[in-house]
């Protein structure tokens, strides 16, 4: 799951590097601001594939195969709901987006022509996110990074045909993404082909239905919070100047560096809880907890030496700006201890997952960023003087992460995990 991660924006480097060598720079423009409404849209679906991952986990780890075919035919139904809905809304969707970001005239039509065409294949886009839960609910993440490359690599030669063959610039890009969405669909239900067999357990539950809904709603809240905190640090950095700006969406590329192995150890804590879950296994529970915690622990420390080591030598690869440098130089501590401080998220949301507490996992999230980020957001401006304001941020970013973990912790603390492992799909 690490190597998937990485191959997704290695990958996607290829598209960027082909709409941006047309001859006019607004193509991408476009192309990365219409990209970025799809992928927060999506984003905002992965309580789909998390959800979907802790119960195909448990049926997997009881090896009950009606209960599997039972997970993914209910997330069938939400999957194409949702994402037939997201295509019928997409009008509404857009005038939004533009309402808050206000693009000019010809970068918003374009823009406009490129989400809209990429919501065609919303209801792919969900299939997609179900079947990677399935895949890695029933720990084969082999093909769930295959999958993931396979994705990567049909729109990459399909950005080839649409954009420099038919020169379509951006309606061939969206296209393009569109073909990689519906045909890594197709080949995702062809990997899951076993659930979908044996007419006899294709029977609707409408109360596993609600309580799927319900995991999956919780899932969207902690999902929605979490890009509400990320979204302060953008959007608040703006009063401190376009420097600030830029030198903090270099920073934030190490957070993406960091969610590279720390969410694949993630997936694979997902996974292996939810599988001793499924069995009722406790003290399996724990082994798995120590174990993965220990990997855990040996990233972020190996993220914290990267960062110390090599933090300068990666903002330099990332812009030739001086100002911009220089800037990010000065903020660089706070990412050489945040993968020690923020990995505890990281860890215990697959640990959440696994066990199927969504609901604490939404609770927990909702008191760290209501509870402490946005607090700290305001009291770091209150008492920090303007020249250093954008410490405060990263300042409340840092207690964000940390609190999250807290709170997890505290939680898994509180209830016996004997209790836990009955938080079983059939239960």
């Amino acid at each position: 799951m690490i190597i998937s991660n990485i191959a997704a924006p290695l990958l996607g480097l290829i598209d960027t590097a082909i709409i941006g060598h047309l001859p006019q720079s607004i193509y991408l423009s476009a192309v990365a601001l219409g990209a970025m409404t799809v992928s927060f849209i999506f984003l905002l679906a992965i309580f789909l594939r998390m959800t979907t991952t802790a119960e195909i986990a448990a049926a997997f780890g009881a090896n009950d195969h009606s209960a599997q075919q039972r997970v993914v035919l209910h997330g069938i139904a939400i999957a194409l709901g949702l994402g037939f809905l997201l295509w019928l809304l997409s009008p509404v969707l857009i005038e939004f987006a533009w309402w808050l970001i206000e693009p000019g005239i010809e970068l918003g039509q374009l823009a406009s022509s490129y989400v809209s065409i990429r919501l065609f294949a919303a209801p792919a886009a969900l299939i997609n996110l179900l079947v990677l839960g399935v895949l890695l609910g029933r720990q084969q993440s082999q093909r769930a990074m295959a999958l993931v490359i396979f994705t990567n690599a049909v729109n990459v030669v399909a950005d080839v045909i649409l954009i420099l063959g038919l020169d379509l610039n951006v309606k061939g890009a969206a296209w393009a993404s569109v073909l990689a969405e519906v045909s890594t669909a197709l080949v995702g239900i062809w990997l899951i082909r076993d659930t979908l067999t044996g007419v006899k357990q294709w029977q609707f539950d409408l109360a596993y239905f609600k309580r799927f809904s319900q995991m999956n709603r919780d899932v969207f809240i902690r999902s929605l919070l979490l890009q509400l905190c990320m979204a302060t640090m953008t959007g608040y950095a703006a009063r401190f100047g376009a420097v600030v700006v830029a030198a903090n969406a270099v920073l934030m590329q190490f957070l993406m560096l960091i969610s590279l192995g720390l969410d694949g150890i993630a997936y694979a804590v997902e996974a292996l809880l939810g599988a001793a879950r499924g069995r009722g296994d406790t003290p399996k529970i724990r082994y798995w907890m120590k174990l993965t915690l220990f990997w855990s622990l040996i990233f972020s420390v190996a993220y914290c030496l990267v960062f110390l080591l090599a933090g300068e030598f990666i903002i330099r690869l990332l812009t030739d700006l001086p100002d911009v440098i220089n800037t990010a130089l000065v903020y660089l501590p706070w990412l050489v201890v945040l993968p020690l401080v923020g990995h505890w998220s990281y860890y215990f949301d697959g640990v959440y997952i696994g066990l199927g507490l969504t609901q604490a996992m939404r609770d927990t999230m909702a008191v760290s960023a209501l509870g402490i980020f946005m607090p700290s957001v305001f009291i770091g401006q209150w008492l920090i003087d303007k020249e250093n304001a954008n410490h405060g941020l990263w300042l409340a970013l840092s207690l964000f992460l940390l609190a999250r973990g807290i709170s997890q912790w505290l939680y898994l603390k509180k209830h016996s995990l004997t209790l836990l492992v009955l938080n079983h799909p059939s239960k």
